[in-house]
């Protein structure tokens, strides 16, 4: 079986090989997503309709093995840990480097910003989410050419700009309570992709419990609604502190938009980021939000007028905004809310095209 499997593959890429001997070198772009179903999948899926509206041509991943060389996209930069992706060569390789800071005790970050300092004479494009990575990226030598602002964009469809009839439907279709104070939390924050009961420190579970234990003492009916992977350590920790939530799992990434409007605040705790997402998905939907100092928000958000921003790990702060928050009426956060609507559409994927055209320049012919 393993010898017929073999042969099967040489052919296939025999056949490739063949296949694309008449196209142009660099004339179409290979996407690679992370396979898991989640957020990097649905980046290159929205990076495909960009491609087709500039008119890139984009191929499946198994056209690696074209003998005219290509262009290749990865969604993340975790395939520089090994050097087999030097096999590739010469294709173009370009990917997103949204997060991972080096000697914050994550090995995988290491090894990854280890490689890129060594072989950045091979690669052709990096996408940065925030310029704290955009920063540390040019430290390592690299032609600053090659590296690209663009932040992690929202499909704004997904996240209409809800009024108090289509919060009052969310919740009713969810099962949640008109009168709770819910605070939303939808990332992956465990290891790996099962109970993730062992915390992703960087994306600051601990931390979000803790505000949330705070939060208890002056909220009555505070619950906390959690969607994505590995969720174990929060929800143990909520447990723990007999604080009511509610994990919702999605079938398809666009069903979080439902979720974000029946929510009252969301809270980003995390160390690090590269986005997240949900600092645009709330302030599309007219969601305050409480965030901390990570990622794309020391970018976006505008402390006071679009969104709160607090240091990294300061529970206290996180805590206190989610109080003013809480005791401020709908009216109060208009302005804010309406600025942070703004915001979102000006870091939708739609208003990123021209960003992408001059990502593609010289990347794609």
């Amino acid at each position: 079986m393993r010898f017929v499997r073999s042969t099967l593959e040489k052919t296939a890429k025999t056949l490739l090989r063949v296949a694309s001997l008449n196209w142009k070198p660099y004339s179409r772009l290979i996407l690679y997503g992370d396979n898991a179903g989640w957020v990097l999948d649905w980046e290159m899926r929205e990076l495909k309709t960009i491609c087709d509206s500039l008119d890139v041509p984009v191929i499946k991943p198994l056209w690696k093995h074209a003998r005219v060389p290509q262009s290749i996209f990865y969604s993340n930069q975790f395939f520089l840990q090994n050097e087999q992706w030097l096999d590739l060569l010469p294709h173009r390789i370009g990917f997103a480097y949204f997060h991972g800071l080096p000697g914050t005790g994550n090995a995988g970050f290491d090894r990854v910003y280890a490689a890129l300092k060594k072989h950045h004479n091979h690669l052709a494009r990096i996408q940065v989410s925030h310029t704290e990575m955009r920063d540390l990226i040019l430290e390592t030598g690299i032609d600053p050419s090659k590296v690209f602002l663009i932040p992690i964009g929202i499909n704004s469809s997904f996240f209409p700009f809800r009024d108090s009839i289509m919060k009052r439907n969310a919740r009713m279709e969810l099962g949640i309570p008109q009168s709770a104070f819910v605070i939303g939390s939808f990332q992956k924050d465990g290891v790996g992709w099962e109970d993730g009961v062992e915390p992703k420190m960087e994306k600051g579970p601990d931390v979000f419990v803790e505000t949330m234990k705070r939060l208890k003492k002056d909220i009555p009916e505070l619950l906390v609604m959690l969607s994505g992977p590995a969720r174990g350590y929060v929800k143990k920790g909520l447990e723990e502190a007999d604080i009511p939530y509610l994990h919702l799992y999605l079938q398809s990434y666009p069903e979080i938009g439902t979720l974000f409007q029946a929510l009252d605040l969301y809270v980003v705790a995390s160390r690090q980021e590269g986005g997240p997402k949900a600092i645009l998905e709330s302030m599309a939907t007219g969601v305050p939000l409480v965030t901390t100092r990570v990622g794309q928000a020391m970018d976006l958000v505008k402390h006071g007028e679009n969104a709160f921003m607090t240091a990294v790990a300061d529970v206290d702060a996180l805590a206190s905004y989610a109080l003013q928050v809480y005791r401020s009426s709908q009216a109060d956060l208009q302005p804010m809310l309406i600025a942070g609507r703004k915001t979102a559409e000006a870091n939708s994927y739609e208003s990123q095209i021209p960003l992408w055209a001059e990502f593609m320049k010289g990347f794609v012919e």
